[in-house]
């Protein structure tokens, strides 16, 4: 987390945006998808952040419809004698929302559902609607100053914030006394967009920690998926098409071979680790005890310099970024 909000937190963190989802998404709860899980899953991939060290969870009131944050709450519950993570949740700026106080109340209803009196980062979930509640964004912000000096949160970010808005973001909050900590957006391997559009740059000037979602690409960069062969399922599945699959294989290779050079790493967890070697704070999703375990293995680890550098040339020709969210513009 940013030094100027004083809070230390492990090099990664899990994201719990399929646990508990009611999309159709990741496949909670659908048995009959083969990448289908449960509850269960969901817990023992708790436990093995816990176990593993790994202190920073991330969820959020529109996961599951606050179905994430309330299995959040069982898990910490069934896990007695166990440090309770940092946890961070987020404001979701539905179009019916307009005013300050929006934001603390919606803080006090993720609160119950997570069982807590305080989280560690609560952030703006993303800008605004444009022609419905854009022009409110800067309101959201003061009621992140607002929960934050409440003692509500312990720090405070935004989420899929262009760099503009975030320097904005930061100038509200600064004149209330309030350090911005984060901004997380989508960033890997095949999605460079935050240091070409100056969200990066921003960050690293305020002294603002980039949380980087998506670090393995919802899977793209496993490996696991090849051309011609087994797709993820569900909605997801519009992400792997045999020509994206096969223009990514050449960097998986590249990967393979680095991932070896450290001792048998996978390309998921170069992926996470290259992130980590960009300053970012990464929070790959995590259904189950396997998941969760491997992520944990991208610490203690550092790629190379020129690792990093030949892992950029491979990602450089796939070709101009692509799956951004339209929000990222907003």
């Amino acid at each position: 987390m940013a030094p100027t909000t004083g809070h230390e937190v492990s090099a990664l963190g899990i994201g719990a945006w399929s646990w508990g989802d009611r999309t159709g998404y990741w496949g909670w709860e659908n048995q009959g998808r083969p990448d289908g899980y449960g509850e269960e899953e969901n817990r023992a991939a708790y436990q093995a952040l816990v176990d593993a060290g790994v202190t920073f969870l991330d969820t959020a009131e529109v996961y599951g419809f606050g179905k994430s944050e309330e299995l959040v709450c069982d898990f910490i519950r069934r896990t007695p004698g166990s440090s309770v993570p940092f946890i961070a949740t987020k404001f979701a700026p539905l179009p019916w929302r307009f005013t300050a106080d929006t934001v603390e109340k919606a803080l006090q209803a993720s609160l119950r559902r997570l069982g807590q009196s305080s989280v560690g980062l609560y952030q703006i979930h993303w800008p605004g609607f444009p022609f419905i509640n854009n022009w409110a964004t800067d309101t959201f912000v003061e009621g992140l100053a607002t929960v934050q000096q409440a003692g509500l949160a312990k720090a405070v970010g935004v989420s899929n914030f262009r760099a503009d808005r975030m320097r904005k973001a930061h100038s509200i909050l600064e004149a209330r006394g309030v350090p911005l900590a984060s901004n997380q957006v989508q960033y890997s391997l095949t999605y460079r967009a935050p240091e070409r559009n100056g969200v990066m740059a921003a960050c690293r000037e305020l002294g603002v920690t980039l949380i980087a979602y998506s670090p393995m690409a919802q899977g793209l960069l496993t490996g696991k998926y090849t051309p011609g062969g087994t797709k993820a399922a569900g909605p997801r599945s519009g992400l792997f098409s045999d020509e994206r699959l096969a223009a990514v294989q050449p960097l998986l290779g590249l990967m393979r071979k680095v991932g070896s050079e450290h001792g048998g790493k996978t390309c998921a967890q170069v992926a996470i680790n290259w992130t980590i070697c960009k300053g970012a704070l990464p929070i790959p999703g995590a259904k189950n005890a396997k998941q969760a375990a491997e992520a944990a293995g991208a610490l203690g680890w550092r790629l190379t310099a020129d690792e990093v550098a030949a892992l950029d040339a491979a990602s450089d020709r796939l070709g101009a970024d692509s799956m951004g969210a339209p929000f990222e513009n907003w």
